[in-house]
């Protein structure tokens, strides 16, 4: 799955270049039918999973780029390709996180966070556009790493983000303003280092809310097999 999410991206994203409002909206049905169409295959709880974070996304989508503008989009809006998106790089994260393969090799997750820091430390010192925001996202995403319950697919997420974020950022789809806009004073890069700590809490959130709703659907579903039942 991974590899096909990676050349949707890239596919979308080349496309989104030189794309129309409404070719671009044609590229967000398609990567809805996509996201569609992979879940088939997945179970309801991961299913619950990938809605919590395409609604959990979609929401901070509305506020940062579509309302504040942390970052602006190419025609300034939010393609309709953008929450279909996050749910099929989440999937990505998810299934990359429960390989065998990332298990037989443990020391792809610790040389992930060693990635993550020398990225952040690059950021703060070395880069030619400073970058706090991506370091306060990699503090996130160690201790999400330390203390959460998704070590494999916070590295799954940092591999897929980082693809995604320095596609996106080089091809001009999105870009980062050079300093958040409420403060003014909180350095931004193009794209931030740590990003994929922010798919850490997508991640906790879907990992919040996923029980609840199933437990909820299955009280729904409870009164319908009683009746069966009778």
């Amino acid at each position: 799955m991974p590899p096909v999410v990676l050349v949707w991206v890239a596919v979308v994203l080349g496309l989104d270049t030189g794309a129309s409002l409404g070719e671009q909206r044609l590229l967000g049905l398609g990567t809805w039918a996509l996201l569609l169409l992979l879940l088939r295959r997945e179970s309801r709880v991961t299913r619950v999973q990938v809605g919590v974070v395409v609604a959990f996304a979609s929401l901070v989508e509305y506020v940062f780029a579509g309302w504040l503008g942390v970052y602006v989009y190419r025609l300034h809006n939010v393609p309709w390709f953008v929450p279909p998106g996050h749910g099929l790089v989440y999937l990505a994260a998810l299934s990359i996180g429960r390989s065998a393969w990332l298990h037989r090799n443990r020391w792809l997750v610790p040389l992930t966070l060693v990635a993550v820091a020398g990225w952040a430390v690059w950021g703060l010192f070395l880069s030619p556009t400073h970058d706090v925001l991506g370091a306060f996202w990699a503090v996130c995403l160690f201790g999400f790493s330390r203390w959460g319950l998704s070590r494999s697919v916070y590295c799954g997420a940092f591999l897929v983000v980082s693809y995604l974020e320095i596609t996106g950022t080089s091809l001009g789809t999105w870009a980062w303003q050079p300093h958040d806009p409420l403060t003014g004073w909180i350095a931004i890069g193009n794209p931030p280092s740590g990003i994929a700590g922010g798919y850490a809490w997508f991640d906790a959130a879907a990992l919040a809310l996923t029980p609840r709703l199933l437990s909820r659907w299955q009280a729904r579903d409870e009164p319908v097999l009683e009746l069966v039942s009778d």
